[in-house]
């Protein structure tokens, strides 16, 4: 009994010590963080607070209802815009069209503000924030006086359908990423148009020559005849009067012009979206890959713990027995 009542002492004056302590377990009700060494715990928690709105109101922006919203939004200016044209229909409702321009104009204002508190510093790494902040700083200057021309600059703003259309963005990316490839291409081009400029002045300046008197009209006529707008008619007819064999020179060009140059650049175009979707895919696997990295090390971490108190309680059952047993 003697031994007992000293234990029972021992514990209770255990237990205050355990109640200052701060520790979640031992205060669940979260009274001891008033105490005198709980201040750099509420530092800390005041200090992660802006980074949490952050995290919130970035996640917020990225939600989908968000961009839904925000889509729907472009294609009602651009609606509005397009209302405006309409010298009858500016006349009946034209105050309210405005309006409705500056109250979509001040929910993009908004948009991006938040788009910046959320991403930081990391906002200006996407171009398409740029480009997003760009659109809306120039719907932003004034439209009266010498900015008056700016005023027909509003209808930038529907371009923002290609930053926020995930589909959109990926065939703008895709071109942007072909225009190395495109170079080289139209340097290609370019050669050729050039030697069949020559030739063409060559053989048929002297002919014709308001179709290929000069090196430039020649040019010239050599681009209508790619783009097969009017060039039998117009450009080719009009040589073979004279020169009945041109279809030797003008149908090789378009077929070189028109058909393998022009498939080229579509090859480049379709190659870059494939490289891009080929990205997706692996920046996808590997965030799913640490995702289950991560869920498999804290499995592993509980799967240690749970060892450890099985241990600690196969021990505690040892003891027990070989307590009883020497009684």
């Amino acid at each position: 009994m003697t031994v007992e009542a000293s234990d029972k002492a021992a514990q209770e004056g255990d237990r205050p010590q355990h109640a200052g302590s701060g520790r979640a377990g031992s205060d669940p009700a979260g009274l001891g963080r008033d105490g005198p060494g709980d201040p750099p715990q509420n530092a800390s928690e005041d200090a992660a607070a802006p980074h949490s709105m952050r995290r919130r109101v970035a996640a917020f922006t990225n939600a989908p209802a968000f961009q839904t919203a925000i889509t729907a939004l472009i294609l009602a200016n651009a609606a509005v815009l397009g209302l405006e044209t309409f010298p009858a229909i500016d006349a009946a409702i034209g105050p309210w069209l405005r309006l409705a321009d500056r109250l979509i104009l001040t929910i993009f204002c908004i948009e991006i503000s938040l788009k910046f508190f959320g991403s930081g510093r990391a906002f200006f790494r996407s171009g398409w924030n740029v480009f997003d902040l760009i659109v809306i700083s120039i719907s932003l200057v004034p439209t009266t006086g010498a900015f008056a021309v700016l005023r027909a600059f509003r209808v930038l703003r529907v371009l923002r359908l290609l930053s926020i259309v995930p589909e959109l963005r990926r065939v703008v990316e895709a071109l942007v990423k072909s225009l190395p490839g495109m170079g080289s291409i139209i340097a290609v081009m370019g050669v050729v148009f050039y030697v069949g400029a020559v030739v063409s002045v060559t053989l048929f300046g002297a002919s014709n020559p308001e179709l290929f008197g000069s090196l430039g009209a020649s040019m010239y006529s050599l681009f209508q005849i790619m783009t097969l707008d009017g060039w039998s008619d117009s450009v080719v007819a009009p040589v073979m009067q004279s020169h009945p064999w041109a279809w030797m020179f003008f149908i090789p060009f378009i077929v070189v012009t028109s058909f393998a140059i022009l498939n080229l650049f579509i090859a480049i175009i379709v190659n870059s979206m494939q490289i891009l979707e080929e990205q997706e895919r692996a920046e996808t696997l590997a965030e799913a890959r640490s995702i289950a990295e991560e869920e498999g090390d804290l499995i592993i971490q509980e799967i240690r713990a749970l060892r450890a108190e099985v241990a600690v309680l196969a021990a505690a059952q040892k003891s027990t027995d070989s307590q009883g047993e020497g009684r």
